[in-house]
């Protein structure tokens, strides 16, 4: 065999043995029933120790690329001839439901834009990692991790009881510790419900624009989202079909345009759900970072019925890798909500939500509300500058007083094509979204849903820049 082995540096020398073997054989300078050396005679002419290469050949051996013959060596595997590919499942014929290869497939991840304006990502680096680093390093010891695991499908109790402390205060939600279920954030407490509350073929109400993923979502259990518009009073009750089933609504502020919903639209909307028998999810969204005056009450505390399930989630006030919500449900829905959580998953993480527990009753939690908020309000007034400023011969901002980031709709007289623009922007390094993207069907009025969280105050200028000249050369 005149095939040869080339080693660099010293990290993982085996596995170097391994894949350059591997890419022969693939690649067919290997061919099939070819002899390979034996291991010490290939470890001499590496420089390497047998055992390095006797290692290389167990894993070739193990993955089917190599043979065996006791007393004759090793050989090159025949992968022709129906053999699968290595390290893949086979195709086979099963096919998903129909609704699974209707439903977009995931957005790939690639790099990192080099501006990034997208709704929804809050800045990890202002979160404190020493202090969340204690809080966790104290929950990982054996008696701790112990008890914590008997916590059950509803989560630590620990957590629920400060989650319902926390809205009680902040939100003026009425709940205690036995109204409050721990979720893998708000996503899961959406599918939870979705499982409880859903027939196949269920209308279910959902603002236009919304959230794509919770469309998705109601659509994967065989509902049918129905796109109800929204108004500069929030959601318009007049336009809800009279056979929804469920309503979901983020009344506090609306994704993705920022409006509030009106004291006069809240009660509005709890008056038809009971006339129609119909549950309303309230997605507090964003809620926790406000720049203006304070919150109206949730439809939840105005809700005298037990026909609000009220979801949240710490994804976008700690860290956007911490899949950790709440749901705050009638109590006549808790028990079946908790057993498809169970049924589901069983438990969640027992250590996170410990942590977070004491992160919210030790006020650290609090303490990072009002840090974040002071840094976001700076980086929010950089771009209200700019959409009053510069990017206001196309755009004009929809009024909002929360959240982590701004919409703004396209001025009619400027001819401008919001996809053309975020495509541009796209290439000159500006991850940007349109108001298209969060809606069921094509909107009358397009615009570009703008998020400030994720880049420094110092930075946003310059992404701002650049994306008024996609504008200007568009």
């Amino acid at each position: 065999m005149s095939f040869h082995v080339h080693l660099e540096g010293s990290a993982d020398l085996s596995a170097q043995v391994y894949r350059q073997l591997r890419t022969a054989i693939l690649d067919g300078r290997l061919r099939p029933g070819e002899r390979l050396p034996p291991t010490r005679e290939l470890a001499r002419s590496a420089a390497v120790s047998r055992n390095t290469v006797a290692t290389a050949y167990d894993r070739l051996l193990a993955e089917g690329f190599v043979t065996a013959r006791v007393g004759s060596g090793t050989f090159v595997a025949d992968l022709t001839g129906g053999t699968r590919p290595p390290n893949r499942a086979p195709g086979g014929t099963l096919r998903p439901r129909r609704i699974w290869q209707e439903l977009p497939p995931p957005g790939p991840s690639g790099p990192a834009p080099e501006f990034d304006l997208r709704a929804g990502t809050p800045d990890p680096a202002l979160f404190p990692l020493p202090v969340w680093r204690r809080l966790v390093t104290r929950e990982l010891r054996t008696g701790t991790i112990a008890a914590a695991s008997r916590a059950g499908p509803a989560g630590d109790p620990r957590l629920r009881a400060a989650v319902a402390r926390w809205l009680g205060v902040s939100r003026s939600v009425a709940a205690g510790t036995d109204d409050v279920l721990i979720t893998n954030g708000a996503q899961q407490a959406l599918d939870l419900i979705a499982r409880v509350l859903l027939e196949p073929g269920d209308v279910v109400a959902v603002e236009e624009p919304g959230y794509p993923m919770a469309h998705r979502l109601f659509r994967s259990h065989g509902a049918r989202p129905a796109g109800v518009p929204v108004d500069a009073q929030g959601l318009i009750v007049d336009a809800l079909p009279p056979a929804a089933r469920l309503v979901y609504t983020t009344p506090s502020h609306q994704f993705p345009t920022g409006v509030t919903m009106s004291p006069a639209r809240r009660r509005e909307l709890l008056a038809w759900a009971g006339r129609h028998g119909a549950a309303i999810v309230e997605d507090d969204y964003d809620s926790e970072f406000r720049f203006g005056n304070r919150p109206l009450e949730p439809l939840q505390s105005l809700d005298a019925d037990g026909r609000v399930l009220y979801v949240g989630s710490f994804c976008k006030t700690m860290l956007p890798s911490l899949r950790l919500g709440f749901l705050v449900a009638p109590a006549a829905l808790l028990p079946a909500l908790t057993l498809a959580r169970q049924v589901g998953v069983q438990h969640g993480d027992a250590c996170t939500e410990a942590a977070v527990a004491a992160f919210l009753d030790e006020g650290l939690f609090a303490r990072h509300l009002r840090t974040t908020t002071r840094v976001y309000a700076e980086r929010r007034a950089l771009l209200l500058d700019a959409l009053h400023g510069p990017l206001s011969r196309w755009l004009v901002p929809v009024e909002s007083v929360a959240g982590l980031h701004l919409s703004a709709h396209l001025r009619p007289e400027a001819g401008a094509d919001a996809a053309a623009v975020v495509e541009r922007a796209a290439r000159a390094g500006v991850a940007v979204q349109t108001l298209a993207h969060f809606c069921l069907a094509p909107p009358e009025r397009d615009g570009l849903v703008i998020g400030y969280s994720s880049i420094p105050a110092g930075r946003l200028p310059e992404a701002l820049r650049r994306l008024a000249g996609c504008f200007a050369e568009a």
